[in-house]
């Protein structure tokens, strides 16, 4: 086995990364845009290799430090990239007022009047289809059973008071 084959122990790494601090963080602050993300970086790999196993065989241990570095860097801006997007989505949650202004109060209820209009023109079964289809969430089968029709009729019924009060509030409003 060569020298070059020999497992590096990450005693060994943290060695050269103080021994190679100043020109690591020159080449890191050039990758990352900041001496202080380089140098915060270089401190947070240093505490990350206090380990007692082997690294493995490096044929350019400087060179690893360095991909290392950029990858802990990387990995850190994404957390807080995630972070900063969940407190921002928290933070718009908080700013929504969920109470409609006046002019969604007014158009609320002007579509209101129209559709209570609209109900009163319908026939008392088309009303009472309708209001049992949309109100009390019946199927149009017990709606037939209930009124002693058919189902066909209860689906008839329905369309034309849907179509009625949808024209109805359509022109009114």
């Amino acid at each position: 086995m060569t020298e070059a084959d020999k497992e590096t122990s990450w005693a060994a790494l943290r060695q050269l990364l103080v021994e190679r601090y100043d020109l690591l963080r020159r080449r890191l602050t050039r990758r990352l845009g900041s001496a202080d993300a380089a140098q915060e970086t270089l401190h947070e790999l240093y505490l990350r290799m206090e380990r007692s196993d082997n690294v493995g065989v490096l044929r350019n241990p400087t060179s690893y430090l360095l991909t290392s570095a950029v990858n802990l860097a990387r990995d850190r801006w994404r957390t807080e990239d995630r972070r900063a997007s969940r407190v921002d989505v928290e933070a718009l949650h908080e700013l929504i007022d969920e109470n409609p202004g006046p002019d969604r109060v007014v158009e609320g209820q002007m579509t209101f009047e129209a559709l209570s209009r609209a109900l009163a023109r319908l026939t008392p079964r088309q009303r009472e289809i309708l209001i049992a289809v949309r109100f009390e969430g019946l199927i149009q089968a017990d709606i037939a059973a209930r009124l002693d029709i058919s189902p066909r009729l209860v689906r008839l019924e329905l369309q034309r008071a849907l179509e009625l009060c949808q024209d109805h509030v359509a022109k009114n409003l």
